[in-house]
């Protein structure tokens, strides 16, 4: 069932609602603000609210725009059999945002967001002016890095990537017990998600539809996602545009390169630096987000098409 617009401005007071088809999408979410168009994109087991913190501030210089990605919260794909990839995403959300009449646009994208925010911006270099990752690093390389420590901590990404539809038939026994667990365990435990907006992440949960494409979601990253981050490396495909990088500073290891080492790999204008806080940034660390991104983010000379 998709959200009410009443339900989904509850969180983006000053915001209209998005209710737009593009793309083979309809996607819903919120928009507002003036200026410079940004495009946010949230993360597992999210939807455009965990944005809440966030967008209201840029909205003071920004069109903000806040959709939920194809298959979660109330965006729904229509009428396709074929897996959403994150090329498939970006390229709907090129098409959403032409829609709205921004043909070039700053992105900022969190946990899979940012996974589809990269992928976007290496299939479309002259729509993404300007690219920020929250706790991300290309795909190819996380899993480059992968030991029993991240298999512990991030054990959801083989389970989901497992072949339909087992782990739907477990997510189904206990949906709430599941997202509550996964929310926590990124928290650390600690109360930064007030009851309405961690409600509204347990009803989207709840829908058949969005655990299966959440799944799908994963099984693409360990499988057509992953081929197109080698075959890119291997053509010495690169982000044109300016990459910010933050990430939790508690999560940093010794020895082993920074975010920001790890993205010069795919760009040549990159920085960024650690920040307090967990996993969920834009809801754990929202100053410290905007504090980061305010001087980033609609400052840069537009590309000519």
């Amino acid at each position: 069932m998709r959200p009410s617009p009443d339900t989904s401005l509850a969180f983006f007071p000053e915001f209209r609602h998005l209710d737009v088809e593009a793309g083979t999408v309809r996607f819903a979410g919120a928009i507002g603000g003036h200026g410079p168009p940004v495009l946010l994109l949230h993360g597992y087991p999210q939807t455009h609210v965990a944005w809440r913190k966030v967008a209201p501030a840029l909205a003071s210089r920004h069109t903000v725009v806040v959709p939920d990605l194809p298959g979660y919260g109330a965006s729904r794909p229509l009428g396709s059999a074929l897996r959403w990839t994150k090329r498939r995403v970006g390229d709907a959300l090129v098409a959403l945002m032409r829609s709205l009449g921004h043909d070039r646009f700053d992105l900022v994208g969190h946990d899979r967001g940012a996974r589809v925010g990269y992928r976007l911006a290496l299939d479309h270099p002259r729509r993404v002016t300007a690219f920020a990752s929250l706790t991300v690093v290309p795909t190819l390389d996380a899993l480059a890095g992968v030991d029993h420590r991240f298999a512990a901590r991030n054990f959801h990404w083989f389970l989901f990537a497992q072949e339909a539809d087992l782990p739907e038939r477990l997510l189904a026994a206990d949906p709430d017990a599941f997202l509550d667990r996964a929310l926590d365990r990124m928290t650390g435990g600690r109360d930064i998600i007030e009851a309405p907006a961690r409600e509204a992440y347990r009803s989207a949960f709840r829908d058949p539809v969005v655990r299966h494409m959440i799944c799908e979601d994963y099984r693409a990253a360990l499988d057509e996602d992953l081929a197109l981050d080698a075959a890119d490396r291997s053509a010495g495909h690169r982000l044109s545009c300016p990459v910010r990088v933050l990430w939790p500073e508690a999560e940093a290891i010794s020895g082993r390169p920074s975010p920001v080492e790890i993205w010069r790999r795919w760009a040549d204008d990159v920085d960024g630096r650690g920040i307090p806080g967990g996993h969920l940034q834009p809801e754990d660390a929202p100053d410290e987000v905007l504090a980061q991104l305010g001087p980033f983010l609609g400052r840069r000379e537009r590309p000519t098409a």
